[in-house]
């Protein structure tokens, strides 16, 4: 556990930061890996089918992903007070909310999924190899969610480790099963599903593991799951806001991703490739952004405002920092890593695109750095109006790009999409940060 409301916020958010990070980085390589496996032993269609499922998977499980974040909220609160029974009726909340959602999503998602890859102008010579393996996905959401769910509750204990474990363990389980199932096999794509499932199990069972063992204030009882209407209606308050604001980040991806469907399976390949490397540096910058959701409610529910003041300060440098370090590498180096992704007769297709993809969006690293830092501030504040809001000026900023741009000046208009949608959801989060931090100053006045 890792108490935040105390200390050198710089070294709490740090320390909270790199478990995250590393963790982050190797979820991030066991969905690289799918993709390695199949664009190097399938070939680029299946590369691009698994690719562009990416955006759609990001559509259906970022919301229930984004809920579950939104639903822990208040579990860090009452962490933050310690008070220990509120805490356990919270991880009860949790628990019912996510198994409602789930079905629903999974319902939904399954019966519908070709209908919507379709609907988005897929090309027929990769749209078989996005439905084998989303439909996987889809099916098997429930032990994605709980994953999700169980990792944010930790998290907001300030328990990062546990979840790092966790996703090493499941990264060697998903490389060993991808091989297993895709070359020795032959599945398919289905097999890289099947493989991402099943890994993602084993990280579920082992964060239920830790808490059985070692966490007593988050194992519940039946007694923990008599809570008041008014308790599941905050819950929903900030879990609700979060997945919608998810959910329209993610429609925006599709509606990139429509657009380059009309550019071919070369540039959807290209496109998918460069954004696995492109993954990288969000997840390290959106870590920065999780720390401090987890910082600012510990602290708002320990009653230390003028602390959360220092922790953005203090953030924004370091994130400042690392986005232009990733920015200056990969400007030089993101086509080469782009071409690992293909075989010997993709590889050169595959560096141009990446170069192209990284000499338009590294610039602008900066911006995403302040987007997670500020949007994350707020919702650890309670305010899930203002994130949505930036959420949706993120959406319209993808559309112009992808529907507008892609036509006239084709994949470099795909690609601005990215710090378009950034300076769109600044322009929204900038001015309310600066009225929240007025409100905290005064409340610590009291």
């Amino acid at each position: 556990m890792n108490d935040m409301t105390s200390g050198s916020p710089i070294k709490k958010i740090i320390r909270f930061s790199v478990p995250l990070i590393i963790g982050n980085l190797f979820q991030l390589v066991y969905n690289m890996v799918d993709t390695f496996i199949v664009g190097r032993t399938i070939g680029l269609n299946a590369l691009a089918g698994v690719g562009l499922a990416g955006s759609l998977g990001f559509l259906i499980l970022g919301f229930a992903q984004g809920f579950t974040g939104g639903t822990s909220i208040p579990l860090a609160q009452a962490f933050g007070a310690r008070d220990y029974t509120r805490v356990k009726r919270s991880v009860a909340i949790n628990i019912v909310l996510a198994i409602l959602v789930t079905a629903i999503l999974t319902i939904l998602s399954t019966i519908f999924l070709k209908d919507i890859l379709k609907l988005m102008g897929t090309p027929d010579a990769i749209i078989s190899y996005a439905y084998d393996y989303m439909f996987i996905i889809f099916a098997g959401m429930t032990v994605t969610v709980f994953f999700n769910m169980v990792s944010n509750i930790l998290r907001a204990i300030g328990d990062s480790r546990t979840p790092v474990v966790s996703l090493v363990i499941t990264t060697v389980a998903n490389i060993i099963l991808d091989i297993l199932f895709i070359v020795y096999l032959k599945l398919g794509v289905a097999g890289a599903a099947y493989a991402t499932v099943l890994s993602q199990l084993i990280a579920v069972l082992i964060c239920y593991y830790v808490i059985q063992k070692d966490i007593y204030f988050l194992q519940v009882s039946r007694k923990d799951f008599d809570f008041k209407r008014s308790e599941i209606i905050h819950h929903c308050q900030l879990g609700f806001p979060m997945a919608f604001q998810t959910s329209i980040i993610a429609i925006g991806a599709v509606s990139v991703s429509t657009a380059l469907n009309t550019l071919g399976p070369e540039a959807v390949g290209g496109y998918s490739a460069a954004s696995k490397i492109d993954q990288l540096v969000i997840q390290v910058l959106m870590s920065f952004g999780i720390a401090m959701s987890t910082y600012s409610a510990q602290n708002y529910g320990a009653g230390q405002y003028s602390r959360i003041n220092d922790g953005v300060k203090q953030a924004l440098l370091l994130s400042f920092g690392v986005s232009f370090a990733f920015a200056v590498f990969l400007i030089f180096t993101g086509g080469y890593f782009t071409s690992l992704f293909g075989d010997p007769a993709s590889g050169q297709t595959l560096h141009l695109y990446g170069h192209h993809f990284f000499l338009l969006t590294a610039p602008f690293y900066w911006l995403l750095a302040l987007l997670f830092i500020l949007r994350s501030t707020l919702q650890g504040l309670n305010d899930s109006f203002i994130p949505t809001m930036a959420g949706i000026a993120e959406l319209i900023m993808r559309v112009i790009a992808a529907f507008v741009l892609t036509p006239i000046i084709g994949f470099s208009g795909t690609v601005l999409s990215n710090p378009m949608a950034w300076l769109g959801s600044i322009i929204i989060l900038v001015p309310a940060f600066y009225r929240k931090r007025k409100e905290l100053r005064l409340l610590d006045d009291f």
